[in-house]
């Protein structure tokens, strides 16, 4: 039986899930649609996604229609979930892409757009849902053109809009479905997309282009064909208007999958990193790849996995080409929602499980022993959101890391580490949503913690020259301790240190444990005990003891003379700045640019595209501790952002006293 495999991807909220359970319902697997407010859908099963009304991991659902087994990989909406997102894409041969007949294109639509582009999917625009009020499929799809990169063309049109959709008719053929009239107010606009259609089709094909361009008549047979080759190609995105909840299009939608998409045969060769190629047949050498791991509480690792090409049979030896190990599956599964079918093989283009291995990570490729290859790992961007986490109780943080490995063996997108100079437990992730589910999670595991916005890790430094003695006597019978320098300090980038004592004022070995002692001095600034950075040392002078002085005393020596130094340097207080980029609605520009100013940032540039635009500014970090939530409220979940490091600069005066007070105030306490 052919096969395809589908990935549905969108903005949050455009109902994808609503319209994988509507196909599921259209093509007979299931005789009555769930809802996702109820949490009945087959694709959104898990209790985390049940109780929060909305897609948190990739549902993997299994109907027919004409003859063809279709696989739909209902990625989630939010951008929170991007490793579950591209993992689907990435595991799919072809794309549906949904966009708000309301809202029109989205930062989300965009994302899952350049997601395809980037491993060229062939891919069909699907604006749903029209009954809703407001619903305005001309000016969404003249957004599609305007936002989306491609040759974009309506291939249905819609019969009446909003409460009023009833039905689509075939812009190629003038067929209404389901059977009714054509309303007379359609006929120009029919008229408009034939031609924009057929201009699009015929670009696909040189030899049609050239009897276009001549005035020869193309049949109609003859234009559907080079329609559907072109769709299966990847160089022509029709749009569909559809309703899910009503079920009007999906008649249109369903066929256009089976006929239109391509199937994994049809994909042509796979490249592996080092440019070895594999036929995405069965009978050529196994590969496969592992788009997404799950942690199950009873069955344990759950590999989702991709059959590239081969035949994959129980008991047949893999190499993890990634991980440089050998895996032997003793069971193969195909998933379809929560449910999981045995089966005796996964020949190329399937979607398979394999359970029990914990060598197997997400991305990794296992092939052929005898034939291994290895494909490009997965592609997934930095954290933009970070927390503080706190154990509830010493069982909780004893079991914490433990419970951190499952979570980011299932999404690496997730990052834990701890900072060295506040010494909190830092969990990063895409935003405040995917963390929030992440604490959910280890609640699940039996480990409760709770969260803080992450402290702030500012530096002290120098904004000018000063000079200054160090001496460290001591005597306390028998052999004492002296150690005498005196040293200048001045800003500059980094740290630097150098000796310019003549005449053996301090012997050349001790010279290296001043420059410890300094170092000594600079992990705690003398304005609020933060580290020091930018300053650059010489030692000037000093004496010594033939029989007192020693490494310690010169290192003491130097750690008294920096502290004494900086007091006339004027030290001030640093903060680290990121570099953040926002992607909205150009409609929000204003308020972003308000937000951004509030934040003390410094906008750097505005690049519009489409009806979306990217804002880039230099931003202290202390002002985005709750950009992620805030975004979403500015933007109504429109927006979307990304940010990394750019260095430190001064804090404005009247913030530093309060931070350098506050500071103080914590060390007494301590």
């Amino acid at each position: 039986m052919p096969h395809r495999i589908v990935s549905l991807a969108a903005h949050s909220g455009t109902g994808k899930t609503t319209l994988a359970e509507a196909l599921l319902h259209r093509s007979g697997v299931i005789s009555r649609m769930g809802r996702v407010e109820d949490g009945t859908t087959r694709s959104d099963h898990t209790d985390a996604e049940k109780a929060h009304g909305f897609s948190i991991q990739t549902g993997v659902l299994r109907l027919t229609h004409e003859g063809t087994d279709v696989t739909v990989l209902d990625t989630p909406g939010f951008a929170d979930f991007v490793r579950e997102i591209r993992g689907g894409i990435r595991a799919a041969d072809s794309v549906l892409v949904l966009v708000s007949a309301v809202g029109g294109v989205e930062v989300g639509t965009e994302r899952a757009w350049a997601t395809a582009d980037r491993f060229g999917m062939p891919r069909v625009v699907v604006v749903n849902p029209m009954d809703r009020d407001r619903a305005d499929f001309f000016t969404v799809l003249a957004d599609v053109r305007a936002s989306l990169k491609g040759p974009v063309a309506a291939a249905f049109l819609p019969v009446g809009e909003g409460p009023d959709f009833r039905g689509v008719v075939n812009v190629l053929t003038g067929e209404v479905s389901p059977p009714q009239e054509l309303p007379p107010t359609l006929t120009g606009a029919l008229g408009e997309a034939r031609d924009a259609l057929l201009d699009a089709i015929v670009e696909t094909n040189d030899d049609l282009m050239g009897r276009y361009l001549e005035g020869e008549p193309i049949g109609d047979d003859e234009l559907e064909a080079a329609y559907l080759r072109a769709v299966h190609a990847g160089t022509l995105y029709p749009v569909l208007p559809v309703s899910a909840m009503t079920g009007v299009g999906l008649d249109a939608l369903l066929h256009l999958m089976v006929t239109g998409l391509r199937s994994a045969r049809e994909r042509g060769p796979l490249t592996g990193v080092d440019g070895q190629t594999r036929e995405p047949t069965p009978d050529a050498p196994l590969s496969a790849r592992v788009w997404r791991v799950s942690i199950d509480p009873f069955v344990g690792k759950v590999a989702y996995i991709r059959v590239w090409s081969g035949t994959l049979r129980p008991g047949d030896t893999l190499r993890n080409a990634s991980q440089d190990v050998d895996v032997r599956p003793m069971h193969l599964y195909v998933p379809n929602g929560k449910d999981l079918t045995e089966v005796p093989e996964l020949p190329a283009g399937s979607i398979g499980v394999l359970t029990k291995l914990p060598d197997l990570h997400a991305g990794d490729t296992l092939a052929d022993p005898a034939r291994p290859i290895t494909y490009d790992p997965l592609w997934l961007p930095e954290p933009v959101h970070t927390v503080a986490i706190h154990p509830a109780t010493r069982q909780d943080e004893d079991k914490l890391g433990a419970a951190l490995a499952k979570l980011r063996e299932e999404d690496p997108t997730l990052h834990y580490a701890r900072e060295p100079q506040t010494g909190e437990q830092l969990l990063s992730g895409m935003g405040d949503m995917h963390l929030g589910i992440a604490v959910e999670k280890l609640a699940a595991q039996g480990v409760t913690v709770t969260t803080t916005p992450p402290r702030i890790p500012y530096r002290e430094t120098i904004h000018a020259p000063a000079e200054a003695q160090g001496k460290h006597k001591k005597q306390s019978g028998g052999h004492g301790q002296y150690g005498d320098c005196k040293i200048r300090i001045e800003p500059g980038p980094g740290f630097a240190f150098r000796s310019a004592v003549v005449g053996g004022a301090i012997p050349s070995k001790y010279i290296p444990s001043i420059e410890k002692g300094v170092q000594d001095a600079m992990q705690r600034g003398a304005l609020a005990g933060y580290p020091m950075q930018d300053v650059h040392v010489t030692v000037l002078d000093g004496s010594y003891h033939d029989v007192d002085s020693s490494d310690i005393a010169f290192r003491t020596a130097g750690s008294l003379a920096l502290k004494n130094a900086v007091t006339g340097a004027r030290p001030g207080l640093l903060e680290p700045i990121m570099q953040l980029r926002v992607r909205a609605p150009a409609s929000f520009t204003g308020d972003l640019i308000s937000d951004l100013q509030t934040r003390r940032a410094r906008v750097q540039g505005m690049d519009p595209e489409g009806t979306v635009i990217t804002v880039t500014a230099l931003v202290p970090q202390a002002e985005l501790q709750t950009y992620s939530a805030d975004l979403r409220s500015l933007t109504g979940d429109r927006g979307a952002f990304s940010i990394k490091p750019h260095g430190y600069q001064p804090v404005p005066e009247h913030l530093a006293k309060k931070i350098i007070e506050a500071r103080q105030g914590e060390l007494a306490g301590a």
